[in-house]
């Protein structure tokens, strides 16, 4: 027997049913990977942020998030190579779906149950998105905009609903504006986290202090 559409299992009817000790024998997620492209790249080297959204609330389908996370990562990495950007898989599915299996065959009247004992088993595993939350981010510089743009249109035929392609005002995955992260780091008060930033602290101890100094460089 083969999968449901996921029209069936689109929008949010249930409380959140994740994987536990009470609900075992779920499937595993079809997405695997949440990081693509050049993850370890310097803070200072993709200054560029595009955002997919969604508009709507509803549940999407590890298999539709890993179908988009292909069709975007395809289309960089044509277009302007396998080191130009970082994406980042925003949702999780963790919510489990469920299936009341049917017997469809002939004479298979007398074995089905209908009605009685009808909560399913699990069948595989969607995220559920709100509106206005994040499904996709991308990295990358400024030259390969429009790539990224076309890139993040092109993965929106994979999901249902309705989803919006947001310009981030931030410096890369950052928490900072671009004129504010410029400022800062002029001013030598970040210190590189990953794919992030820290700002130096100026309050504490005397050796935290001078620990972040030798950090920053300042």
């Amino acid at each position: 027997m083969g999968r449901r559409p996921a029209r069936c299992y689109r929008y949010c009817k249930n409380k959140p049913y994740p994987k536990s000790r009470f609900n075992r024998g779920v499937p595993d997620p079809k997405l695997r990977i949440y990081d693509l492209g050049r993850k370890k790249a310097h803070v200072d080297d993709f200054p560029l942020c595009i955002h997919l959204v969604s508009n709507e609330y509803e549940q999407l389908s590890a298999e539709a998030l890993e179908a988009g996370r292909i069709c975007a990562n395809k289309y960089i990495v044509k277009n302007s190579g396998k080191d130009s950007f970082h994406l980042r898989v925003r949702v999780h599915p963790f919510h489990v779906i469920r299936i009341n299996k049917m017997l469809s065959c002939a004479g298979a009247d007398r074995l089905q149950t209908g009605m009685r004992h009808a909560f399913g088993k699990p069948a595989g595993l969607v995220a559920r998105v709100n509106i206005g939350q994040i499904i996709f981010s991308v990295r990358s510089r400024d030259q390969n905009k429009a790539t990224v743009i076309e890139a993040l249109r092109r993965c929106k035929y994979k999901f249902p609903g309705r989803q919006k392609i947001v310009i981030s005002n931030k410096w890369g995955f950052t928490s900072m504006t671009r004129p504010e992260y410029l400022e800062a780091r002029t001013q030598g008060k970040l210190m590189p986290d990953g794919c992030y930033v820290k700002t130096a602290p100026s309050k504490g101890k005397l050796e935290d202090y001078f620990e972040s100094v030798r950090r920053t460089g300042r």
